[in-house]
């Protein structure tokens, strides 16, 4: 960055490709604010991280992100303060700049996060549409402590009290602070990964956007889905009693990443994120010729009709 804030105008010194993303969040949709849900310093983190992992699906370097605050009344300067510094924590996190934004008064807290990544060629950045009949199909990390958190999160506070800190710290903790898989999806991109997306609205639904996008259709095991710490037990309380495997699948906000890749790059891509240092992958099913889209199996072998992640934290 040549120039930043103070200016008029962001200068940034440019390489030959910027991949750009808006990501926008609101209260009421996308968090609270109210005990127990989140602070602002939360939410600032949640709308970097979240821009920041469309950036990670395509495989791009993060560079600068511009923020734009929708600030109610009812919100101090000081919180407003602590908005900007739990973004600004994950801007230092991942190598992100951030090269300004605007603030405007609005009804509902708003948080607008436009990213720029970076590369050096085309080649080097993934999309949805790449995908082949054969292909395996991946996911980074675990699945399924967003919606657990969730879960708990509206169910009656005694069934809260039920939960150990075993469980519920672990699943609140991914919920209230993302991390977006930015290293991932570099190595991915460079160790042969034919298409990515990331999981912001369940991998029931995205899975099937890079299905279409592709031409085929990836057929997943719910039995192979790693679950995140936590989240089994969160389902089996009393009062929350939700299928595990489906709340993996049709959880979001876990910003884990879906991939597929030729069956022969298989070794390739598991070597290049044990050295990326983030997280391993899980291989969870294939892509086959048949109508674009997603299939989810349960054990039984029967096909699971399951839908992603609406976003409302009402």
């Amino acid at each position: 960055m040549i120039r930043g804030p103070g200016d008029d105008a962001a200068v940034i010194r440019a390489r030959p490709l910027a991949i750009v993303s808006t990501d926008t969040v609101t209260e009421g949709t996308h968090f609270r604010l109210d005990p127990p849900w989140a602070s602002t310093a939360e939410v600032g983190h949640r709308a970097l991280a979240s821009a920041l992992s469309d950036l990670a699906a395509m495989g791009a370097q993060a560079g600068e992100a511009y923020l734009a605050l929708g600030l109610p009344q009812r919100i101090s300067e000081h919180d407003a303060l602590e908005l900007v510094r739990g973004a600004v924590a994950v801007a230092h996190e991942t190598g992100t700049t951030i090269a300004g934004g605007d603030i405007v008064a609005a009804a509902a807290l708003t948080v607008s996060v436009t990213v720029v990544g970076w590369a050096e060629r085309e080649q080097d950045l993934v999309g949805r549409d790449g995908a082949g009949e054969g292909d395996i199909v991946g996911v980074t990390g675990s699945l399924g402590a967003a919606g657990a958190a969730l879960a708990l999160l509206r169910a009656p506070a005694s069934v809260r009290a039920a939960a150990t800190e075993e469980a519920s710290a672990p699943v609140l903790a991914r919920a209230r602070a993302p991390r977006p898989r930015l290293r991932e999806g570099r190595a991915l991109a460079a160790a042969g990964a034919s298409a990515m997306i990331d999981l912001s609205d369940g991998l029931a639904t995205d899975a099937g956007h890079l299905g279409r996008a592709s031409g085929v259709r990836l057929r997943l095991e719910l039995t192979r889905l790693p679950l995140a710490d936590g989240v089994a037990e969160i389902c089996a309380l009393p009062g929350i009693d939700l299928d595990a495997r489906e709340l993996a699948a049709t959880g979001g906000e876990d910003y884990e990443l879906c991939f597929c890749a030729p069956p022969e790059r298989r070794a390739s891509i598991e070597s290049a994120l044990a050295q990326a240092g983030g997280a391993g992958v899980t291989w969870i099913g294939e892509a086959l010729a048949g109508s674009p889209g997603v299939s989810l199996v349960a054990r039984d072998g029967r096909e699971r009709r399951l839908h992603g992640f609406e976003h409302s934290w009402k």
